[in-house]
């Protein structure tokens, strides 16, 4: 039948209507094909930026007044996530279960931070079953999971980072590189940040931490199941050739329905992480962000326009200064007079890692007595907060007369600094003032572990039997790091209850490496002058004055007696007889009375299975014969039930420790165990050590 004009009248309003639906769901933002926030006013386009977008955000992730997405805010040890609101059906609808189609994002990012070469940590686009990353850590872990899920195929979990910090513990290879995460902050690749140039191939390195906005790509391709991630400087196309390419696929990694966002977290500095745009496409390029129209990336500091009374007086304020010249000047040379520090040009190396005198007496309001955390015999620590970053810290001032050796120390103490391990203090840094060395480490809201040992009021803290064990186990832990996990060999030289530090969800901590020493694996540890504290020396150093790892897990065998017990190495009776917790507790177990050892503070509540557990292991630790202790990764595996605690009979445990230190010409005396002392006229000098 052929349509008459009458009924094509009739027709055209329905015919138009239908195409105009039709565009309409074309350009639908509910569209999970394909979606771009930017500024500009086109097809698939949200919002101006962020404003008003329905993202997810949790933390300290916001969408600033400007149309940024921000992160973080420059708060300390938080996390941030930003989410895309709509669920991605990456799979297909006609196989959900089988292969990942391909896919494409671009986004812009920027760090800012308050210092010109530091930033404490970055951020990454990632792919996550949930929108929900409440489970996981701050610091190194990214806000993307946590010590349990890193690794666990069931996080199903695929993320692009853009780190500014080196993790050790996740081997990255510097602090500002780019790396590809499957299931793991371990990367599978990873590259220093930068691109390649298109006309000549060559490479142009970027920091992330520069304070200027760069543009990322990330792209999957389905058949080849190839993975590309590039990045450049705003107003540069995008290169051909990516920064990281790698094959793995990522059919059995995604989860359908996956979802994507952003995630960072902040450590001990202050930084904020903005993401300014944000594209993305399945099975067709993300699309195109104009750049030019993005919102602008913030800078720490007020950009506030002069106002009109500060462009007339400022003058007048000039002449007043040039007038006053003369005084300022004399105040000037008597305030640097007294901030003056010992500073010689080798130390130029070291960069970031030296304070300086002026910061530190400032955060500690001229270290005052109200600050003071402790005192021991190496020096005092103070509590203060750094102005510029308001970053809490821990200050040590310890006396160091000698200058033999002083560059050693100093690089042994700034190497140390770049251990990273969630059961370690971190060391952030050092300050030389006449002859004092100045140590700053992360603070520890919590305090050390002996005033929950030891305390004696009804009403001060203490332990159960639960936490202790969990602290047991976090120091074996970042022990285990030290010794055999780290580029160096690590041996702390002076473990003990007071230099294990709470963190504020009471885990575990070793701090104080100021008499730490290091060298290579396989290498020969040198003899040195002893230091340690008396009751936690074991026999050979006292003899030879080699610290080695295994007198560390002597030291660490009676922390596990004092933590257990709640007694000191050195015990003294009602008739003022002196005798070693280790005896002691190896008393018990000869007398099979173990149990009776036990810290009577927790009155009984504990799991007398791992209390004996534990003691044992203490015991084997140790023994007075190196060769008879277990190394640390040992001792993990038996703390963990990875592998079983050999028998130990009367004849493995037949010693005095007493009687055999007392042979090497070590005198024991009473003392508190904070402060740190051996036997006189035996071993001396122990504030050098170096």
């Amino acid at each position: 039948m052929v349509p008459t004009p009458h009924m094509l009248c009739h027709l055209l309003p329905i015919l138009s209507l239908s195409i105009i639906l039709g565009l309409l769901a074309a350009a639908s933002p509910s569209d999970d094909d394909q979606f771009i926030y930017t500024a500009a006013d086109d097809q698939f386009i949200y919002t101006a930026g962020f404003t008003g977008a329905n993202l997810t955000v949790d933390g300290d992730a916001t969408v600033t007044a400007t149309g940024l997405i921000e992160l973080t805010n420059g708060t300390t040890h938080q996390k941030g996530h930003a989410f895309h609101p709509s669920p991605l059906h990456l799979h297909g609808s006609s196989s959900p279960n089988g292969t990942v189609q391909s896919f494409s994002v671009a986004f812009v990012f920027g760090i800012v931070s308050s210092y010109l070469d530091f930033s404490t940590h970055g951020l990454a686009l990632v792919f996550a079953p949930s929108k929900n990353l409440s489970s996981a850590l701050t610091d190194q872990y990214m806000g993307l999971t946590n010590a349990q899920d890193n690794g666990n195929k069931t996080n199903h979990m695929f993320a692009v980072e853009l780190d500014t910090v080196q993790n050790l513990e996740f081997h990255d290879i510097n602090a500002n590189h780019v790396g590809i995460d499957i299931y793991t902050l371990s990367s599978l690749q990873s590259n220093a940040t930068g691109y390649y140039h298109d006309s000549n191939g060559s490479f142009q390195n970027l920091s992330l931490i520069s304070g200027e906005a760069m543009q990322v790509w990330v792209e999957y391709d389905g058949e080849a199941t190839q993975i590309n991630v590039t990045i450049a400087p705003l107003g540069i196309v995008k290169p051909k050739k990516p920064l990281l390419s790698c094959v793995y696929d990522l059919s059995s990694v995604l989860a359908e329905p996956s979802y994507i966002g952003f995630s960072s977290a902040t450590g001990p500095g202050n930084s904020r992480h903005y993401v300014l745009g944000w594209s993305f496409g399945i099975n067709r390029p993300a699309p195109v962000i104009d750049t030019a129209k993005l919102p602008k990336l913030p800078q720490l500091g007020s950009n506030k326009p002069r106002s009109k009374v500060l462009e007339i007086t400022l003058p007048i304020a000039s002449a007043a200064l040039v007038l006053t010249l003369g005084v300022a000047l004399f105040l000037l040379v008597r305030r640097r007079l007294r901030y003056t520090e010992l500073r010689e040009d080798w130390e130029s190396e070291f960069g970031p890692h030296r304070f300086a005198y002026k910061d530190l007496f400032h955060a500690t309001k001229g270290f005052k007595d109200k600050h003071l955390l402790g005192a021991g015999g190496f020096g005092m620590v103070y509590r203060g907060q750094l102005q510029k970053s308001g970053v809490e810290v821990a200050v040590k001032k310890v006396s160091h007369g000698s200058k033999q050796g002083m560059k050693e120390f100093i690089a042994e103490i700034v190497s140390i600094g770049r251990i990273r391990h969630r059961n370690l203090v971190q060391l952030l840094g050092y300050c030389r003032r006449k002859d004092e060395l100045i140590l700053v480490y992360d603070y520890m809201p919590n305090g050390s572990l002996d005033k929950y040992l030891y305390s004696e009021g009804d009403d001060d803290p203490t332990l159960d039997w639960g936490q202790r064990f969990r602290i047991i186990k976090g120091v074996a832990s970042g022990l285990h790091f030290l010794h055999e996990r780290w580029e160096k060999v690590v041996v702390h030289r002076d473990i003990k209850s007071s230099n294990v530090l709470l963190d504020k969800e009471m885990n575990g901590r070793l701090g104080d490496f100021g008499l730490a020493k290091l060298y290579e694996h396989g290498a020969n540890p040198q003899t040195t002058r002893v230091v340690g504290t008396t009751g936690y020396l074991a026999p050979e150093l006292v003899r030879s004055g080699k610290a080695t790892p295994l007198t560390d897990v002597f030291a660490f065998g009676t922390f596990m007696l004092e933590v257990t017990c709640g007694q000191r190495p050195i015990k003294q009776d009602e008739q003022g007889n002196q005798f070693l917790l280790v005896d002691w507790v190896l008393q018990h177990w000869h007398n099979e009375t173990l149990l009776e050892a036990m810290d009577p503070k927790l009155k009984g509540e504990y799991n007398s299975d791992e209390v004996r557990f534990v003691l044992q292991i203490g015991l084997l630790c140790g023994h007075p014969s190196a060769t008879a202790r277990p190394s640390m990764q040992q001792v993990l595996q038996y703390l963990d039930g990875e592998t079983p605690l050999p028998e130990m009979t009367r004849s493995d445990l037949s010693f005095n420790m007493l009687a055999l230190l007392q042979k090497k010409g070590l005198h024991v005396m009473s003392c508190p165990c904070s402060s740190t002392m051996v036997s006189a006229g035996t071993i001396s000098d122990l504030s050098g050590g170096r």
